[in-house]
C-alpha cells in the first residue's frame, strides 16, 4: 500500500494497482500549485463529508479518469445527478471493494455543500487491504467511537486531522492514537491557511514523548507500508 499526501486532507492511495484519492482539494490549495490534477490517476475517489476544501477537485478528476465516487448516500446522490459513478454508504456499513474492504465510520463535524446545501453526516473509512489496514479520520472531534475500530481491525496506520480549530488538535491526535490501538500516525489537515497552522517540531515531539510516531509528509511526496 502506498500513501501519497496531497496537501490538506488529500491523499492518494495505491494498492495492488488500483488508484485511490481521498478527498481532492489540490488546485484550490497554493501548497499544492506543483501537483497537476490531471495526471492523477483515480479508479476510485472516497468522500469523507462535503465541504469545499474536500470535494473542489471531485468532478474535473472524475470527468478525467472514470473514477466511481463512494461517501454517503447524499453526496453520492449528489454526483450521480451529475451523470458521475457511485457508490453510497452510510455510518457502520461495509462493502468489499477490488482493493479492499470498506467500512464508513463515524466522524463529529459537520457537512454541507459550498451552496449550502445539506451534504449528509461526515464520516471516515477504515479500509482493510490484503496485507495492510488504515483509518482515514476525515474530519473530526476526538470521540469515543474510535474505541470501536480496534475492537474489529488491528490498524497498520491511523491518518488523524492535527490541525485543530476545525478538527482535533495535536493533544487529541495523541489520545485518538490511543483510542484506535495505532502508534503510527499520518497527519493531515493541517497548514492549508491560518486556522490551522501547526508547530512541526512541536506536533512531533509531542507525539514522540508518547512513544508515538507522527508521520507529516510534503506535498507529493509518500510512503509505504
Amino acid at each position: 500500500m502506498k500513501i501519497t499526501f496531497y496537501g490538506h486532507a488529500s491523499l492518494g492511495i495505491e494498492v495492488d494497482g488500483v488508484h485511490i484519492l481521498v478527498d481532492p482539494f489540490i488546485s484550490g490549495n497554493e501548497n499544492a500549485k506543483h501537483i497537476d490534477i490531471s495526471t492523477l490517476k483515480a479508479d476510485y475517489i472516497l468522500l469523507t463529508h462535503a465541504h469545499q476544501d474536500h470535494i473542489l477537485d471531485v468532478e474535473t478528476i472524475a470527468k478525467n479518469t472514470d473514477a466511481v465516487i463512494v461517501s454517503n448516500f447524499e453526496i453520492v446522490t449528489h454526483f450521480q445527478n451529475k451523470g458521475f459513478e457511485g457508490h453510497p454508504m452510510n455510518h457502520g456499513g461495509t462493502w468489499d471493494f477490488e482493493f479492499g474492504e470498506v467500512k464508513y465510520v463515524n466522524a463529529i463535524h459537520t457537512s454541507s455543500f459550498p451552496d449550502g446545501s445539506y451534504g449528509g453526516q461526515p464520516g471516515g473509512f477504515v479500509i482493510e487491504g490484503e496485507h495492510k489496514n488504515i483509518y482515514i479520520a476525515g474530519d473530526t472531534a476526538l470521540t469515543m467511537d474510535m474505541k470501536l475500530i480496534p475492537l474489529r481491525t488491528k490498524l497498520d496506520l491511523a491518518i488523524l486531522p492535527i490541525g485543530d480549530n476545525f478538527t482535533m488538535g495535536i493533544d487529541d491526535a495523541i489520545l485518538a492514537s490511543d483510542f484506535v490501538q495505532c502508534d503510527k500516525v499520518l497527519g493531515y489537515h493541517y497548514d492549508t491557511f491560518g486556522y490551522i497552522e501547526i508547530d512541526h517540531e512541536v506536533a512531533k515531539r509531542k507525539f514522540f514523548e508518547k512513544d508515538k510516531d507522527l508521520m507529516l509528509l510534503e506535498i507529493g511526496e509518500s510512503l509505504e507500508l
